[in-house]
């Protein structure tokens, strides 16, 4: 998915139907509030963001998109009629992963995203683990459920990318203990147990997906 924040409405609706025509999907917005309150419904993909907009300009917006936990993962490439180096450079060093300037063509515009997803996606293969409705990013230390960021404490996430990284694998908790916390530990295993009752907690229904496996551990289930 792919959002697209211009004000001019030809050219957003020119924009959106080469996306579409291209295979992306597509939705466009003519300022930022409506595009905010789209970002609580679904996380896109790429942000397309013009920076004159009425209200808030698009280096506000983007600043805020990379403030977020939430969002500061989102490829942006900024579209604006302004070519002065300043410009550039402003929308550069507040985050924004590439530049395109008004008038463009279309083909290069396309040639642009699939660059940028392509670099996106590189960044994030190693990084990012999925299960069920929770996406995990390792190297954010962010926690996703659906699209709504979930605060783990340093255990409780190593213990959840433990169990993620082992779909589907019955974990004991001496195992657990020895992985997430380093070391061999004798005696109270309760401490898993403690970990795994808030780690489900926090998640909400998500939670779920971790499955006890009574009288032997924990797993993430396998059809995740």
């Amino acid at each position: 998915m792919i959002y697209c924040v211009e004000d001019d409405r030809s050219i957003r609706e020119l924009i959106i139907y080469a996306l579409k025509s291209n295979g992306f999907d597509a939705i466009g917005f003519g300022e930022g509030k409506p595009f905010f309150a789209a970002l609580d419904e679904r996380l896109p993909d790429l942000v397309l963001l013009d920076i004159m907009l009425p209200g808030e300009d698009g280096i506000e917006i983007l600043r805020q998109l990379k403030a977020s936990a939430k969002t500061k993962h989102i490829p942006v490439i900024m579209l604006t009629a302004k070519s002065a180096e300043y410009d550039k450079v402003l929308g550069l060093d507040s985050g924004a992963d590439d530049y395109i300037t008004k008038p463009f063509g279309i083909m290069e515009l396309l040639s642009r995203i699939r660059a940028v997803l392509r670099r996106a996606g590189q960044a994030n293969a190693s990084s990012e683990l999925k299960a069920g409705r929770l996406i995990m990013n390792v190297d954010r230390h962010l926690v996703l459920v659906d699209g709504k960021e979930v605060t783990l404490t340093l255990k409780e996430f190593e213990l959840l990318k433990y169990l993620i990284q082992n779909a589907g694998i019955v974990l004991t908790r001496d195992k657990l203990l020895e992985k997430v916390w380093g070391y061999e530990y004798e005696g109270e295993t309760r401490t898993v147990d403690v970990h795994i009752r808030t780690l489900r907690h926090k998640l909400g229904e998500a939670g779920g997906i971790i499955e006890t496996v009574r009288g032997v551990g924990y797993r993430i289930g396998g059809n995740t």
